[in-house]
């Protein structure tokens, strides 16, 4: 019985150490495993049962964005609809989880890793598509490309992340603007061809 216990505990605080990791390594991602042991509630010793070294934590924590990001992209359903619906939706599904954005674009060490690029990959592929059907719907400005748009947006919804945790923007006020801010830039204005 006490087997089947445990991994129940190790998932649980697993999840815990990677929330704790997200919250300083979004911030300062140099930060020492003592400090997001400490923030987790956990010995550094018990840190490294659960994650063998830092490397290991990184690519963790990366994972766990992509995982959250593809869901997010899944939740808004980007494939249907008007494009800009689903930009709004996509808004709503993942500035929750911008501060898992805001390390994404902010560690170096996930750009050497063949899985997450690959894993990358597969989710910037979708926001293209997303940008370049709202381009054709004559939904978004053709002068940016669709690679660009996406770049653009992901790099706001990681902004949208740190100015929330530096107390710069309200939570319940990010999804608003990080719609209108790149709304206003992605939008075709009938004046423009």
């Amino acid at each position: 019985m006490s087997h089947m216990r445990y991994p129940l505990l190790m998932a649980t605080d697993r999840d815990s150490v990677l929330e704790a990791a997200v919250g300083i390594l979004s911030r300062r991602p140099t930060a020492h495993l003592d400090e997001i042991a400490r923030a987790a509630g956990i010995s550094r010793a018990t840190l490294h049962r659960i994650f063998p070294g830092r490397e290991a934590l990184i690519l963790e924590v990366g994972a766990l964005g992509l995982r959250r990001f593809s869901a997010a992209l899944d939740t808004a359903r980007v494939e249907e609809g008007n494009a800009e619906a689903a930009l709004r939706r996509l808004v709503d599904a993942v500035v929750p989880d911008a501060a898992l954005c805001a390390f994404l674009a902010g560690e170096n060490q996930l750009y050497d890793h063949e899985e997450i690029n690959d894993l990358w990959e597969l989710q910037d592929a979708r926001v293209r598509a997303l940008f370049l059907r709202g381009q054709q719907e004559g939904v978004f400005r053709v002068e940016l490309s669709a690679a660009w748009l996406s770049e653009a947006f992901f790099d706001l919804v990681a902004g949208i992340g740190w100015a929330v945790q530096e107390g710069r923007l309200a939570p319940r006020e990010s999804a608003f603007s990080l719609a209108e801010l790149f709304l206003g830039g992605a939008l075709r204005r009938p004046d423009t061809p």
